[in-house]
């Protein structure tokens, strides 16, 4: 019934971050601990997020840059292995504090970004790979620090949901890889992390045909909603 039951909640979750673009961690982190505990939700959630990004690429396929993927990827491939392995050196709680603060601060960053009518070039993407690789290496989801600087760089909707989707899969790969080579990525977790990861990839189509009905404006909203959530969970998780 457990089971079942995050099952469900993936498919929401799934639908979520296939509007946005993220989300389908911070909706499900907390049951898949419930149900599985705390060593097992992480790389659990590893490879159901390397699912839904998967998924994502395939319903947005056309929409992807390729070039602004692999500045992205080339330095966010081995930042992402060293993160996974600093992972295990660092205390608990710390991370998700930071995080907790850059979440909610991106907020009302993202919008002055807007204001200031920058435009990020590849070279900036290739900055931004190098950092959020790391950070992606050591926490569960990264996507909402994605968001303001793919947006700035001009992608938006499909453009954005397909590209930061094939970005974070070659970063999710990364991890997943070292964890294993690390032996911490066992078949069991693996498994389950594929039977929920079914859940994440239905909900992606199922939000492709709520994307196109979005205005860029509503688009932009209900992300920084999500932004908030994101951070409030991580202060809750890190305080708790």
């Amino acid at each position: 019934m457990d089971f079942a039951l995050v099952l469900m909640l993936g498919l929401v979750a799934g639908t979520v971050g296939g509007i946005v673009g993220f989300g389908s961690s911070i909706m499900l982190m907390p049951a898949l601990v419930l149900v599985f505990g705390p060593r097992e939700a992480v790389p659990i959630m590893g490879i159901a997020a390397i699912m839904a990004n998967a998924s994502r690429v395939v319903a947005w396929w056309r929409g992807v840059d390729w070039r602004v993927t692999a500045a992205y990827s080339a330095t966010g491939i081995p930042a992402a292995a060293l993160g996974a392995k600093t992972l295990l050196t660092l205390p608990p709680g710390v991370v998700e504090l930071v995080l907790g603060i850059f979440f909610i601060a991106m907020i009302p960053l993202r919008r002055w970004m807007a204001h200031q009518a920058w435009k990020l070039t590849l070279w900036h993407m290739a900055l931004v790979g190098a950092v959020i690789g790391y950070i992606t290496g050591i926490v569960v989801s990264t996507g909402p620090i994605n968001a303001p600087f793919f947006l700035a760089y001009g992608l938006v909707k499909g453009a954005y949901l397909g590209t930061e989707a094939m970005g974070s899969l070659a970063l999710y790969v990364a991890k997943a890889i070292t964890f294993r080579s690390l032996n911490a990525l066992p078949l069991e977790i693996i498994t389950k992390g594929l039977i929920i990861g079914s859940s994440l990839v239905a909900g992606a189509f199922i939000a492709k045909r709520l994307v196109l009905k979005l205005n860029g404006d509503k688009f932009k909203l209900l992300m920084d909603g999500l932004l908030l959530m994101a951070g409030v969970t991580m202060l809750w998780a890190a305080l708790t």
